[in-house]
């Protein structure tokens, strides 16, 4: 299928950055061209872009799709409060259904919002319900189910054998990974290292190493986790991946708020990726990253808003408003300006998931994963004299997407999603989060 989108502006988030007035030609799942396209071009669809703004699809690289469904149901709490009271209880309390629920509810929002890409890690079981929903959506995304094979206070309906934990992880990826060329990826996806054991670990290094894929966890979010992980393996964090061999290229460690010299030069040298998750990290209280360090030493970062239960939602928008800004606070205006920010939304996420040949900006042969806004809003103007990409950062929101496009395929159209009944999914989530608390004992107070 051909799509043509006219006379629109363009940010291109090319190498030179440039904004451009023009139209954008996709051909099947790829941009074929990108500029001044000549009149009379034959395409299946036309969409007037005239006073509109085209962006490259936003690439998430931290959800949890599988806590959607706990929006509102952990608020208020610290971070292991969080988890061995509310979060764990009620993911050990999922179905196949309620698990299929809540990823769709997430990647409707998701999409809504203009996010076009994700990195996602499931819960124990069910995850095959979730990647069903992801085929189905037309999402891009790179996901896997979590692994849990350690830990006094993991529910029994969460623990792990070692061997079965690795086995069904490697059955997934051979199914799914590389699916409907390649837009659906397979990642292993330890939780973190106070609920993995070492035999674990270093399984999911050989794994990862063979069959080069990603491998997604969690690091250094909150002190007391730091503490737990020096008092059971006898170094910090970063550290101990760093000792067993997992600190390489194929790492995405979630959060990284709570580092060391040392670590920051293992994540700098071994090339692992970072996902900064601002929202997540204020409402747990968990602290703020040094963004602008971790960037000076050259590490990689991508921007995540983590999952529905701990920011209660997946907006790009509120991530790269609220990232810059606390920055400031902390470093002055000048840090982390808004372009820095975008690029994190966009190429630095597809970095992180090492698609950027693929995604993350508007060019020629490159994936069409592309947004289209119309920033006529009173909250969005003036524009005239305004940088576009600040407008974007600090002025634009999640309302005023109105078109997305993933793959070459359009999946909400004038705000309306494509390929999710957005009816079905309100209807089935509030059903199936009540069957998940009457099972989990969790009620509505701590």
């Amino acid at each position: 299928m051909k799509i043509l989108i006219k006379n629109v502006e363009i940010i291109t988030q090319n190498p030179g950055e440039e904004i451009l007035t023009g139209d954008v030609l996709v051909e099947d799942t790829r941009i074929a061209a990108v500029g001044q396209i000549e009149p009379g071009t034959p395409a299946d669809k036309v969409i007037d872009g005239t006073g509109k703004t085209l962006i490259p699809g936003f690439v998430q690289t931290h959800i949890h799709l599988c806590q959607t469904l706990f929006r509102g149901q952990a608020d208020d709490l610290e971070l292991m409060d969080w988890l061995r009271k509310r979060i764990w209880p009620l993911e050990a309390s999922h179905d196949e259904e309620s698990n299929y629920w809540s990823a769709l509810l997430g990647i409707g929002e998701l999409i809504e919002s203009g996010t076009t890409s994700l990195v996602d890690m499931e819960t124990v079981h069910h995850t095959e319900s979730a990647f069903n929903a992801l085929a189905e959506s037309g999402i891009r995304a790179m996901s896997g189910k979590v692994m849990m094979d350690h830990g006094a206070e993991v529910p029994a309906g969460l623990f792990e054998d070692t061997a079965d934990s690795l086995d069904q992880s490697v059955q997934l990826l051979k199914k799914w990974h590389g699916y409907d060329g390649g837009r659906i990826q397979y990642a292993f996806c330890p939780r973190f290292v106070v609920s993995c054991t070492e035999k674990l670990l270093t399984g999911v290094r050989d794994l990862s190493a063979y069959y080069d894929v990603m491998v997604h966890t969690h690091a250094s979010e909150n002190r007391g986790e730091i503490a737990l992980v020096e008092a059971e393996r006898g170094m910090r964090n970063v550290q101990y991946l760093e000792h067993i061999g997992l600190a390489n290229e194929r790492l995405i460690l979630a959060h990284s708020i709570w580092l060391d010299e040392q670590e920051r030069q293992i994540l700098a040298q071994r090339n692992v990726k970072v996902t900064h998750c601002i929202s997540s990290n204020l409402k747990l209280s968990s602290g703020i990253a040094d963004v602008p360090g971790l960037k000076e030493a050259g590490i990689i970062v991508g921007l995540g808003a983590d999952g529905a239960a701990c920011s209660n939602n997946l907006d790009m928008f509120q991530e790269m408003r609220i990232a810059a800004m606390v920055q400031k606070v902390l470093h002055g205006p000048t840090c982390l300006p808004a372009r820095e920010v975008f690029k994190m939304a966009t190429m630095g996420g597809a970095q992180v998931m090492r698609l950027e040949k693929e995604i993350g900006s508007i060019e020629v042969g490159k994936r069409a994963d592309l947004v289209l806004m119309d920033l006529n809003q009173l909250h969005a103007f003036p524009s005239t004299g305004v940088d576009p990409i600040s407008r974007l950062v600090y002025s634009a929101s999640k309302r005023d997407v109105e078109t997305v496009i993933i793959n070459g395929r359009v999946v909400m159209e004038n705000h309306q999603l494509t390929t999710i009944d957005r009816a079905a999914v309100l209807r089935n989530s509030n059903e199936a989060i009540d069957r998940l608390l009457k099972r989990s004992g969790v009620n509505a107070k701590v």
